[in-house]
């Protein structure tokens, strides 16, 4: 053995030694006789990372629970599958290709036509899924890279549109007006998920919307911090209870704001907070999901008085054509000319904006494509959130750590409609074709002239919802969707839960009529040291790949793990690593000491000496090692296993075992350095097979040097 171990050299070497040997695929280890072809199956998919960018410290983590799960299920002789693949992000990707087209061309989209830009945006997402491969490869992830997939390749299309189909024809998927989430910038419908929220300082205004023709003011006051809005006003909602305003209930005012008529109705409504501001709420159906759903309730009118680019639209001189930050100024200095402001106060307000443009959104009324969570649909008559919660309380996927299951349930009894249609170009188009007042859904194109198909996208979240069938081959009736459907486990980080985790169960049960997968294992976020979010704008970003080159991908991984139990997050820092690495470096020491120590004539010794040792208190207390080290994998507490692990290998097999055999290996007769080299290789052997899942690359070249021609990824766990 070197004297130093390289890990420059040896991840490289030990990476194309697991991928020529085709290990990674489950048929070929039937083929090769390591599995049993009546095994149990273990079937896991990759969180597909979006074709974005590079893999950060959050994938990374991913990268290697997955991974320790996979490799311990190979070793258990299980037909172990875990599919690789990347998520075409529709949003995310079109927007960062056309911000650098225009930061180097200063053209955007509409200049180069659809064709042009959408072939760059391809472009640019293979290259990047070049990149996150061979990023996935170096972190030692034993993915079956034969089966990999991509949400927008030719077998996910087909799967997207009949999933479309399918969902449709249940009336599940349906289109019509709602108020949906609009970026101004973007120029794009988004999901909840797609926005992020920035604190910013608001005027607060308590007022009355004016007078009423006998001159007497509105009888109710009601706050807001967007004035503008209140010319799309139909009404005022009070709690059913409250008694002070249960006089107007059921009336009808007709009022003047600002130079515009409004006719507003005071409506009972159980959702207004009666004790919050005023107990007053102006309804905005137009202009406010939480008013959208109340004007459902109460039958109320709608009317839009803000167009997608920001601007009001209202007919009134004060605020026609302005943009709603600049109407509502002209708005507050109006009410205030007019006596109408009882209050101003400025407050923090957290203010919608998207996650990739920093456009602000608006709630918007749009002809749009929905999916029904609550409608009863086909044989079992119940709505997809029923579905979707029976699949955790009553059909047994578990959701690890435990306490997100109350947090699943929270989400899913608040879930609206879903928002399925996004006005952009690059992504899964809409499988509807339109001939006058014809309306075709289907997978393939229909036949005759005159058809058009629908503009807009799916969201993304559509097909990654398919994503644990689809990449088993659905909607064919594959070997491997029999095989290996459902998933055994869906190992992903606690942010996503809602927007991921939910949709395919949501999609699942919908199309295979039943959960995805039987658990969820959560993991953290991982932080710096400080335990803040890593972020470019902080300085604080920690590149896996970096300390894998510096430190060790086997280092990387290992930090990973320790101290990172499932759903708490996990802090992080160079010197942490950099301390792994030091155990590689001791692992290293320990297999070359032993390495050294072997007798000439041990092959001569060997059965005798493995038959001496069996009853050794070292061998009885590895044994125990196993047990606890299995027990811990099987609760999911990797970083109970790793850490076990690395106690025993540091303190207890170096400081303790090998320092007690070090006067045998230097002293005793043949018989007695034979006996105490089957104790320590044994011990060794033991130890680098446990350890195999979390540090794979220098457990399986140690373990080469003690066994030419074997290969410890499908040694016996």
């Amino acid at each position: 053995m070197e004297p130093q171990y390289d890990h420059t050299e040896v991840e490289k070497k030990i990476y194309k030694q697991w991928e020529d040997s085709g290990y990674f695929d489950p048929d070929v280890c039937i083929e090769k006789g390591v599995t049993a072809r009546d095994a149990e199956p273990f079937s896991i998919v990759l969180p597909p990372p979006n074709v974005t960018g590079t893999l950060h410290m959050g994938h990374a983590a991913m990268l290697v629970i997955e991974d320790a799960m996979v490799r311990v299920n190979r070793m258990r002789g299980k037909k172990t599958l875990w599919i690789p693949g990347t998520d075409h992000a529709a949003i995310a990707t079109q927007s960062k290709v056309e911000k650098d087209i225009v930061k180097a061309e200063g053209k955007n989209r509409h200049d180069l036509g659809r064709e042009e830009f959408l072939n760059r945006v391809r472009a640019f997402a293979q290259e990047s899924h070049d990149t996150i491969v061979n990023q996935v490869k170096r972190m030692g992830a034993s993915l079956d890279w034969s089966r990999e997939a991509y949400t927008l390749d030719d077998k996910r299309e087909i799967a997207v549109r009949t999933a479309f189909k399918k969902m449709y024809d249940l009336g599940l998927i349906y289109r019509g007006h709602r108020v949906v989430n609009w970026d101004v910038k973007g120029q794009t419908t988004i999901s909840d998920d797609e926005i992020i929220y920035e604190e910013r300082k608001a005027k607060l205004y308590t007022f009355r919307y004016g007078l009423l023709a006998d001159g007497t003011p509105f009888p109710i006051a009601i706050a807001t911090t967007r004035l503008e809005t209140k010319f799309g006003d139909t009404a005022v909602a009070v709690h059913p209870s409250d008694e002070q305003y249960k006089q107007f209930v059921g009336k009808t005012f007709d009022v003047d704001f600002c130079g515009t008529p409004l006719s507003i109705k005071v409506i009972a409504d159980e959702s207004v907070e009666k004790d919050f501001g005023t107990g007053a709420l102006g309804v905005t159906p137009a202009h406010s999901m939480i008013d959208w759903e109340i004007a459902q309730r109460h039958s109320l009118p709608f009317k839009q008085i803000i167009d997608e680019y920001g601007k009001m639209i209202v007919e009134n001189p004060l605020v026609h054509g302005k943009k709603t930050a600049e109407a509502r100024e002209i708005v507050a200095e109006e009410l205030r000319t007019r006596g109408l402001i009882e209050k101003e106060e400025e407050i923090a307000q957290n203010v919608a904006t998207a996650e990739r443009t920093g456009g602000i959104i608006e709630p918007l009324p749009k002809l749009q494509w929905f999916i029904a969570v609550n409608k009863p649909f086909g044989d079992v008559k119940k709505t997809l959130k029923e579905l979707m919660i029976d699949a955790v309380k009553k059909d047994g996927v578990v959701i690890l750590p435990e306490r997100f299951e109350r947090i699943y349930f929270n989400w899913i009894e608040n879930l609206r409609d879903w928002c399925i249609s996004r006005q952009i170009w690059f992504g899964h188009q809409i499988p509807v074709w339109y001939k006058d007042d014809e309306i075709f859904a289907g997978v393939a194109v229909p036949e005759g002239d005159g058809w058009a198909q629908d503009p807009d996208t799916l969201d993304t979240w559509f097909s990654s919802g398919l994503w644990p069938f689809s990449t088993l081959g659905w909607p064919e009736k594959t070997d491997d969707l029999a095989t290996y459907f459902p998933n055994a486990v869906l190992e992903t980080g606690y942010d996503i839960l809602f927007f991921w985790v939910a949709r395919m169960i949501l999609m699942s049960e919908v199309l295979m009529g039943g959960a995805p997968f039987k658990r969820v294992y959560l993991h953290g976020l991982v932080r710096d040291d400080k335990g803040r979010k890593m972020s470019k704008s902080l300085g604080n970003i920690i590149d896996p790949l970096t300390m894998a080159d510096k430190y060790g991908a086997d280092a990387t991984r290992l930090s990973l793990v320790i101290g990172a139990a499932a759903g708490n997050d996990i802090k992080l820092s160079e010197d942490r690593i950099r301390g792994y690495r030091n155990f590689s470096t001791k692992l290293w020491n320990i297999a070359r000491f032993i390495n050294m120590n072997k007798p000439a004539d041990f092959e001569n010794e060997k059965t005798t000496a493995e038959a001496a040792i069996a009853t050794r208190e070292e061998i009885k207390e590895l044994d125990t090692l196993k047990l606890e080290v299995t027990k811990y994998i099987d609760n999911f507490e990797f970083h109970l296993a790793g850490e076990k692990l690395y106690h025993y290998t540091w303190h207890r097999l170096a400081d303790e075992i090998i320092e007690q055999e070090k006067k045998t290996l230097a002293d005793g007769t043949d018989a007695e350095k034979a006996e105490s080299y089957a104790l320590l290789e044994h011990l060794l052997l033991g130890s680098l097979t446990m350890l195999h899942p979390f540090m794979p690359f220098i457990t399986e070249e140690i373990y080469q040097i003690f066994r030419p021609g074997k290969m410890l990824m499908v040694e016996k766990w």
